[in-house]
């Protein structure tokens, strides 16, 4: 499973706001920074996390964004979700974008098996909370620059 660039850089927005914790805010400009992201880019995606409710925004002085809930109630899933469009069950990941799917898809062995692969992805991603992605990491491991 692939995914876009602004569903990564959604990942990170998120494990950084998830690092802020319930009362904390970060701002567009420190993510940008610490990722190496265009900030015209990262605002972008942080308007559809608040679009999507993960993320609220704050104006003022000391604005910035947050999580609408605990870091321990918001999914690696629920952030993916607000990027990834959701595919429809009855379409084959073999397709692409706008290629009729095969006449017989129950048939299919590979399908079926993208099919399971796909939805174990998606329990796996469903299961692994942002506190449990960020958890508690030595702080050499939270100054490292993540290379694009």
């Amino acid at each position: 499973m692939t995914f876009k660039k602004s569903t990564r850089y959604s990942l990170y927005a998120a494990m950084e706001m998830a690092r802020a914790g319930a009362d904390g805010q970060v701002t567009v400009t420190q993510v940008a920074e610490r990722y190496g992201i265009p900030v015209s880019r990262l605002a972008k995606i942080f308007q559809q996390l608040v679009r999507s409710g993960v993320a609220v925004s704050t104006r003022g002085v000391r604005g910035g964004y947050g999580l609408t809930k605990p870091p321990s109630q918001v999914t690696v899933l629920d952030v993916i979700e607000a990027f990834e469009s959701q595919r429809t069950t009855h379409r084959c990941l073999l397709a692409e974008d706008g290629e009729a799917d095969c006449a017989d898809f129950t048939l299919c062995r590979l399908r079926k098996l993208l099919d399971e692969v796909d939805e174990t992805a998606r329990c796996t991603y469903a299961s692994v909370t942002l506190e449990t992605l960020v958890g508690n990491r030595p702080q050499q491991d939270l100054e490292l620059r993540v290379v694009r």
